[in-house]
């Protein structure tokens, strides 16, 4: 009646609608204050609140409302919650290349809260041990084939920052396998050459790459991000000893890492690399081939008739081997021949009384035929990691050992039909020289070698050196009682740690000085009686394979203990890279 007589009050309930429940109410709150109500922390005080009225459709008693809210709980799906914005991504983001890393700007939530993380443990100094342990940085960002910088020369974290690729990837591609090729005739192992590209292509901007060396070829995959991929391949057919050119090509890759030669230089300084000529002629290499011989016939207790005629006899064999050669003469019978020459020319002075110890002269002429630089880089291919290579260049030796062999049974046979009495391989030098004497002899057997391997005139001098401090180890270790099948792997060790300090003072690879350096460590002699063993007498042929078996594993120790040394010496040679990257900046 009152309704009736005044009218409906806007805003008021009417008396015989039902009571609405506030609490049932839906109330909307943002994501921080629901996260931070359920972490038992307070909500913010001036976060906003909208209240939302419910339709009259489901408007009526506490219990009734429950039960609608109850059934429409079940039957909805669970809301999205909106993730903020500073949050990192639901899921990550797909490449458009498998061989492109995805790289995301946002940072992930620590898994262990700051409270509760404990302080690592420092030591409070950087010990030899533990620069030998972790030797080069990680780069601050990722790089495809860091992992294979990170040991060689040329490591350079900052090297692929702000560089911008290059438009033309074809002639980056093909101008980094000819420098890989032009290292692989040179001398170079499988690693070095490998790093060498990797730098080359990571400098000129082309990342999305991978290399593949087996034994004379190299394959490049170029698989750009979004287009169509492709490969170059190219096959190195010759090989011939030039260490100042790898000398060279080491200089030419430091400058392209640092930043100092762009590409069309570059190609121009590898053309003039491969066309300049070797620094010693042909005359002179033969001749220090020859003074090599006669020193190393000294070193090994000869007197100085026998290095006289070991000096003429060598340069007869080098003159044949290069005849052979310029003849398109497979390098087998060229190495054959030479071991034939080497060993008729000491067993016929040997018959006609001539005062010399026989095989210490053909040891001291078939040094020059030893594949000692080809064993030493395919022991070091074994253990980077390039098994198909180095089974290539150990099969390559393996030859060249047969080749000799074969021709000392065919000297030794033709001395037989000639009546020559057989030598006496219990025969002890006779020579006893001082220490310093020794010492001279080492300078200038590695002077001469280096000589022959066309090294640079300025590397002469320390490959000399670093030789000498290598036989200042093999002594004194001797000294103390080693057993005389471990103290040549020893001294190599040394002498493969300097050479690599030394070396990359001077802007050259390790192996220029250290293969040069280790020749006097051959067991020349010990090669030659056990082969002479196998030729002439069939019975005593285990005991020539025994004795071949173990001039074999103290070659083999030589070398590894070469790579061992260049390993150890890695972090006292990084600062060399630093003070690279000092002169350039971070770029």
């Amino acid at each position: 009646m009152a309704d009736e007589e005044f009218g409906e009050v806007p805003g008021m309930r009417h008396p015989t609608e039902p009571s609405t429940d506030l609490s049932m109410i839906p109330i909307i709150r943002p994501a921080a204050q629901v996260e931070a109500e359920e972490a038992g922390e307070s909500a913010p005080a001036t976060g906003p609140v909208s209240e939302e009225h419910p339709s009259p459709a489901v408007v009526g008693t506490s219990e009734e409302s429950a039960v609608i809210r109850s059934a429409a709980d079940l039957d909805a799906p669970e809301p999205m919650q909106d993730t903020p914005l500073t949050e990192p991504p639901a899921s990550e983001p797909v490449p458009l290349s498998v061989l492109a890393p995805s790289e995301t700007d946002t940072q992930t939530q620590p898994a262990v809260p700051a409270a509760r993380r404990r302080d690592r443990m420092r030591f409070p100094g950087r010990t030899a041990i533990r620069k030998i342990m972790h030797s080069e940085p990680l780069p601050t960002q990722s790089m495809p084939w860091v992992n294979r910088i990170a040991g060689s020369p040329y490591n350079n974290p900052y090297l692929q920052a702000h560089r911008e690729a290059d438009e033309d990837a074809r002639r980056t591609l093909d101008f980094a396998l000819r420098l890989g090729e032009t290292m692989f005739r040179f001398g170079a192992g499988a690693l070095e050459v490998e790093t060498s590209i990797i730098v080359v292509a990571q400098a000129f901007g082309i990342r999305e790459t991978e290399i593949d060396i087996t034994n004379q070829s190299m394959n490049l995959n170029y698989a750009p991000e979004g287009q169509v991929p492709y490969s170059v391949q190219r096959v190195v057919r010759s090989w011939t000893q030039n260490y100042a050119g790898l000398a060279l090509l080491h200089r030419l890759v430091s400058d392209i890492a640092t930043g100092k030669v762009g590409r069309g230089e570059a190609m121009d300084r590898l053309a003039e690399i491969r066309h300049r000529p070797k620094p010693f002629p042909r005359w002179m290499a033969t001749l220090a081939a020859g003074l090599f011989a006669g020193t190393f016939v000294l070193y090994i207790g000869g007197g100085p008739v026998g290095a006289s005629v070991a000096l003429l006899s060598t340069l007869l064999v080098m003159a044949v081997v290069d005849l052979m050669g310029r003849a398109r003469v497979p390098e087998f019978f060229s190495t054959m021949a030479g071991g034939f020459m080497a060993t008729v020319v000491a067993l016929v002075l040997y018959a006609l009384h001539v005062p010399l110890a026989p095989s210490m002269v053909v040891a001291g002429g078939l040094m020059m035929l030893l594949p000692s630089a080809r064993f030493v880089s395919a022991v070091q291919d074994a253990i980077n990691g390039f098994p198909v290579t180095a089974a290539g260049r150990f099969v390559s030796a393996f030859l060249s050992y047969v080749a000799i062999i074969s021709g000392i049974v065919a000297a030794v046979a033709v001395a037989e039909l000639l009546g020559v009495r057989s030598i006496d391989l219990a025969e002890e030098s006779s020579a006893n020289y001082p220490l310093l004497m020794m010492a001279i002899l080492v300078f200038l057997a590695a002077l001469f070698d280096a000589v022959v391997e066309q090294s640079e005139w300025r590397l002469l001098l320390p490959t000399a050196l670093v030789s000498v401090c290598g036989y200042m180890v093999y002594v004194g270790v001797g000294a103390l009682g080693v057993s005389p099948r471990v103290t040549p792997a020893i001294a190599a060790v040394v002498i493969g740690a300097l050479g690599r300090y030394v070396a990359l003072r001077m802007g050259a690879p390790q192996l220029v000085l250290a293969v040069p350096g280790i020749l006097f460590l051959l067991p020349g002699l010990m090669i030659f009686r056990s082969m002479y063993e196998i030729a002439m007498d069939s019975g005593a042929v285990v005991e020539g394979a025994v004795g071949m078996f173990n001039a074999s594993m103290v070659i083999m120790a030589i070398a590894a203990g070469v790579v061992l040394g260049d390993t150890l010496a890695r972090p006292f040679t990084r600062s060399y890279r630093a003070n690279e990257r000092r002169q350039i900046g971070r770029r």
